[in-house]
């Protein structure tokens, strides 16, 4: 697909209320929308829309066809996506479990219309009582759980899958995430943060577990299958919120002492130079040039898009393509070598033979 970025950002930025620049008056719509809803930004790009003149929008129908996927998929959808995370919270609470909502959710009550961002898996910390968790639902409700992935084990409740998380992220992918697991695991005590959804309650990360945690979970997906816009807004919007209660020296040092220094600070430079927040939000917004236009490049056309298969030959296949692709990003985002990466993602495959 071939898309005018420019204009698109500008939407974009329009639709979370920033300034932006023209808008091309030569857009097809019809690719716009497709590449919205691949950017996870289909309700900002049709608030963004709402900003413009009348002839300088899509027509009529197509408009309509966009509200309406947009409640359904968006506004209609999110109402039931807070009714199901107050349910589970339900369950858990009245049997003495504290249940706290990873991304997400928590991340939606940053946007300006927490509507607006998509709802996906709900991911979720028992503070370490997810044996007991898994027990309750298997037993109590007759839910089959998961167990093939690492960190976390997943079962369904509505219509939303949820990972119920054990490790904040997976020990075995890297060998440095021993060592950030168990600043994670320090982090999650904190229950002093609770809100209540609908009634229950609801924990919720400190920001410096939120920070670290965003970041890290962004680098991670970037540096192996790509990340989309949706997940810099994700960071941005919680800086803007929440900056101000992050330790920041100590990310910092974090950061720079598990080799996330240069990911970190190039999406710094894309939320304030491509989509417009305010540079005093942000401690660090000195950036290498490179880095943040190739890490920007491969946020909006990304060099590949594997269609996911059942053929195990072929899934091994299209793993190994995309490791091999990204190299460069895989350097800028670990200190271990490629090959120790490599041997420790096939170790933890084997463990896990089925996360293939």
């Amino acid at each position: 697909m071939t898309i005018n970025t420019d204009s698109f950002i500008s939407l974009v930025r329009l639709g979370i209320g920033h300034s932006a620049g023209a808008i091309s008056g030569n857009l097809d719509w019809s690719e716009v929308k497709a590449y919205a809803e691949s950017q996870g930004l289909s309700a900002i790009v049709l608030d963004g829309i709402e900003c413009l003149p009348v002839d300088q929008r899509p027509s009529r129908d197509m408009l309509l066809e966009w509200i309406g996927e947009v409640f359904q998929g968006f506004d209609s959808r999110y109402d039931k996506y807070r009714l199901t995370i107050s349910e589970i919270a339900n369950f858990f609470n009245a049997r003495g479990l504290k249940m706290m909502i990873l991304k997400g959710y928590a991340c939606s009550l940053d946007w300006p219309k927490p509507e607006h961002r998509p709802c996906g898996d709900i991911d979720i910390w028992l503070f370490g009582d997810y044996k007991k968790a898994d027990a309750l639902l298997a037993s109590e409700k007759g839910i089959n759980v998961n167990t093939d992935e690492h960190h976390h084990t997943i079962f369904s409740w509505n219509d939303f899958v949820i990972e119920n998380h054990y490790d904040f992220i997976s020990i075995h992918r890297h060998s440095s995430h021993r060592g950030l697991e168990h600043i994670f695991k320090e982090l999650g005590k904190d229950d002093n943060y609770r809100l209540q959804i609908l009634g229950e309650d609801i924990y919720f990360p400190s920001p410096n577990l939120h920070a670290l945690f965003l970041i890290r979970h962004a680098l991670n997906h970037f540096a192996t299958v790509g990340i989309t816009l949706r997940q810099v807004l994700d960071w941005a919007f919680f800086v803007e919120k929440h900056g101000d209660k992050v330790d920041w020296e100590w990310l910092t040092n974090i950061l720079d002492k598990y080799h996330m220094i240069e990911f970190y600070k190039s999406i710094n430079a894309i939320c304030v130079e491509n989509l417009g927040f305010n540079s005093s939000l942000f401690p660090i917004v000195q950036f290498n040039t490179y880095y943040k236009d190739k890490v920007l490049d491969d946020i909006l056309n990304s060099s590949f898009n594997l269609i996911e298969t059942s053929n195990l030959v072929t899934r091994i296949k299209n793993k190994y393509y995309r490791w091999q692709r990204s190299g460069w990003k895989q350097q800028l985002c670990y200190n271990e070598s490629r090959c120790e990466n490599f041997l420790t993602g096939l170790w933890a495959h084997l463990i896990k033979p089925k996360s293939i």
